[in-house]
């Protein structure tokens, strides 16, 4: 899930209920939290509670207290959280600390405030099942964790790169993640999707190179104040680095992105002609701005709203959208769309109003807040600008975008019509698109086919679209001159 909510994984946006949310600003109050955890500035910590956290903890003193006497002592240092659940509206993240045999779990509201800090046993009663997908050593394949340098220094890159054991050089993938800080294995509710991608393709024969992202793992840099285009940057990164290791075969270097990472894949290949395939999994095809709306409907649709009602809100999100990319700080963006809200429900009755969330004058005040917030932050305006139809038609590499056909976050008929649209305006015919029965955002087979499912799934990657992606690669690229 780079950002919105589900997702953080993410892909490219993970999102809860009826209201749409910024995984960055949940990971950047994670983060933070991290980063004064692991220095000791537990006055700093105390500005991040929810009111009710400060109400059952009292004043400051008492906090310090109990943080110098019964948490920081037993944990020592926590290593970057890792999104973990949703519960009751809001987000569930786990570290794990110095102390092996245990780790925190933090919880974070809709207003980004910590709300829940528990510490757990990692015991298999506590810590998350492992999902039976999930590769486990030892692998009939090379795996190598591998560190390199962007051109100017300024972020470290910590990897893995798995090729087979005889042969070479490899038809290679580079692996994106969608929206949000995540891990080298697309890391989301204990699926690791990327490590289960890498694993069926390097068993075929294709070598794979999966990164963690700005802040995460090994791979140094901020994460704050950057877009998808600075994230095709560390791309490009990557694929310098592959063309100086031999068991690559220069010729035969790919793309492959989930979400978010469908749109880098395409910045990427649009201006280096030496991308020789890309692979979109539930990419985006249409503008940002009628990609969220649309995602904003499906949501609400998916959560047992009216088609009527979710029309309203559809409208509404787009033109609050406008609003939020037309102002300069974040206090202008809430009067924007306060004033717009307060104006606009004033013809409309109570009962669509409590469906749709706006209550009351609180509720209104709380929604232009969290909107402000999530749409003045650059990455988001950068996201909603942006038609990727502009960079997909430049992609002189073979293609292959897929999409499930219950993907209520990138929704497939609109998206895989943008995508095969901006494709046939290329000299090259060699493209395959594909809506997939069936499956959600992460490619799972789906039954509610709601966000808050994906954890509650088995399945972290339906077997059949690895099938179709191995067999794609060899008959387009190992096979060809």
């Amino acid at each position: 899930m780079k950002k919105l909510l589900v997702l953080a994984l993410a892909c490219i946006l993970i999102i809860q209920a009826h209201t749409q949310v910024d995984t960055l600003q949940y990971q950047s109050t994670v983060i933070q939290f991290r980063e004064w955890f692991n220095k000791n500035e537990t006055d700093s910590l105390y500005t991040l509670l929810s009111p009710e956290i400060i109400l059952k903890i009292g004043n400051k003193e008492n906090w310090n207290a109990v943080m110098n006497t019964q948490i920081i002592p037993v944990l020592g240092t926590i290593a970057p959280f890792i999104f973990n659940t949703f519960v009751n509206g809001s987000v569930v993240f786990k570290g794990a600390s110095e102390n092996p045999s245990l780790c925190l779990e933090l919880s974070i509201n809709k207003n980004f405030q910590v709300n829940g800090l528990h510490i757990l046993q990692t015991s298999a009663s506590s810590l998350p099942k492992p999902r039976p997908q999930t590769p486990v050593p030892p692998y009939a394949y090379n795996s190598e964790d591998a560190e390199y340098d962007n051109a100017d220094k300024s972020v470290h890159f910590g990897a893995t790169f798995t090729y087979p054991k005889t042969g070479g050089p490899f038809v290679t993938a580079i692996l994106i993640t969608g929206s949000g800080q995540q891990d080298r294995d697309e890391t989301i509710i204990e699926h690791k999707p990327f490590a289960v991608i890498a694993d069926y393709l390097t068993k075929q024969g294709i070598a794979v190179l999966r990164v963690d992202d700005r802040g995460v793992g090994k791979t140094t840099g901020l994460h704050n104040d950057v877009t998808s285009a600075d994230f095709a940057n560390d791309v490009e990164a990557g694929l310098a680095y592959l063309k100086k290791r031999n068991e690559v075969d220069k010729n035969k270097i790919g793309l492959i992105g989930h979400s978010e990472g469908g749109l880098i894949a395409s910045i990427v290949a649009s201006r280096n002609r030496d991308i020789n395939f890309v692979i979109m999994l539930a990419g985006p095809g249409i503008n940002g701005e009628d990609l969220m709306a649309e995602q904003d409907e499906a949501i609400f649709l998916a959560d047992g709203v009216s088609n009527e009602a979710a029309t309203i809100h559809k409208n509404l999100y787009k033109k609050i959208l406008d609003s939020s990319l037309a102002s300069n700080n974040i206090s202008e963006a809430r009067d924007k769309i306060m004033n717009y809200l307060n104006e606009w429900k004033k013809d409309k009755p109570q009962a669509l109003l409590d469906t749709l969330g706006f209550a009351n004058d609180s509720a209104i005040q709380k929604f232009a807040v969290d909107f402000a917030i999530q749409g003045t932050l650059q990455w988001m305006k950068y996201f909603l600008r942006t038609n990727p139809q502009s960079f997909i038609e430049k992609i002189r590499a073979k293609v292959l975008a897929l999409n499930g056909s219950k993907d209520i976050q990138v929704i497939a008929s609109s998206n895989l019509a943008g995508i095969k649209q901006a494709l046939a305006k290329r000299k090259s015919p060699d493209y395959e698109v594909k809506e997939l029965p069936g499956l959600n955002h992460l490619f799972q087979h789906c039954n509610k086919c709601t966000a808050e499912e994906y954890g509650e799934l088995e399945e972290t990657f339906a077997p059949e679209v690895l099938g179709l992606i191995g067999n794609w690669i060899k008959e387009k690229v190992v096979s060809s001159n």
